[in-house]
């Protein structure tokens, strides 16, 4: 091996120790972000649980010490999870903005607050189907055959099960825009992948509501219909990119 080749060895080692150093503490910004929120999350357990019963006629049940400390690291853990996505967000931007040009840049910071609001916007939609939609349509079963009772535990992870999925799904639109910024995908690819999605959110649709047509109907439709929007979001997104690199081609004939 040749000096100049031992080199760029050694010059491609300290880029990959460096890109892994910055990675590392990335995450552990992150993580402390987390923590501080988990914290802020843990000291307001009350008001946000109140929050999320006000709007059931019904009494919640703890049977055993661990569910009430189970309500408190659920409810903190949400209030950091909201809090750390705009903070992961920018460590991912962050961490990638050597690669992408200034355009690229300034286009892709500003999803970090789109991000966070569809996913707030996610929860909130995912909520009004829980409270309007599954809970009504499961206590209609009952018809009066049962006395009703609702454990913390079993109520808050049904209550999750349903709004964290609408949370996530919601960041379609986002999440498509930004990975065409990136040439990693076209608004081509995802229409001739249609089927496939829509089969997919159907399924996410009937995992998360209970069994009836009706009810999963409801659900399916408006992520579908996020599934078009996102399509139209890529094609904005490709649309510029074109006409950038074409502008490019141009001015670089001259």
């Amino acid at each position: 091996m040749t000096e100049n080749q031992q080199q760029n060895e050694s010059e491609k080692e300290m880029n990959l120790v460096g890109h892994l150093s910055e990675l590392r503490n990335r995450l552990i910004v992150t993580a402390v972000f987390f923590i501080v929120f988990f914290i802020i999350g843990f000291i307001y357990v009350k008001d946000i649980y109140w929050f999320f019963v006000n709007d059931i006629d019904l009494v919640l049940t703890a049977i055993s010490p661990t569910e009430i400390l189970w309500i408190y690291f659920s409810m903190a853990g949400l209030v950091a999870i909201i809090g750390t996505i705009p903070v992961l967000a920018y460590q991912i931007w962050a961490f990638i903005k050597p690669g992408l040009t200034p355009q690229e840049r300034t286009a892709s910071l500003s999803y970090i607050p789109a991000l966070f609001l569809l996913f707030i916007l996610g929860l909130v939609f995912g909520y009004f189907v829980f409270t309007k939609l599954v809970m009504p349509f499961l206590l209609s079963l009952n018809d009066g055959m049962f006395n009703i009772m609702f454990t913390v535990d079993k109520y808050f992870k049904f209550l999750l099960k349903v709004t964290l999925p609408f949370a996530l799904l919601f960041e379609l639109p986002i999440i498509a825009m930004f990975l065409t910024s990136l040439g990693i995908l076209t608004p081509d690819f995802m229409s001739k992948n249609r089927k496939y999605a829509y089969f997919i959110l159907i399924v996410i649709g009937v995992i998360i509501t209970p069994p009836d047509f009706v009810l999963q109907i409801v659900v399916a439709v408006p992520l579908i219909i996020l599934y078009e929007i996102s399509i139209q979001m890529s094609k904005i997104i490709y649309r510029k990119k074109m006409n950038k690199h074409k502008e490019f081609m141009e001015n670089e004939g001259k």
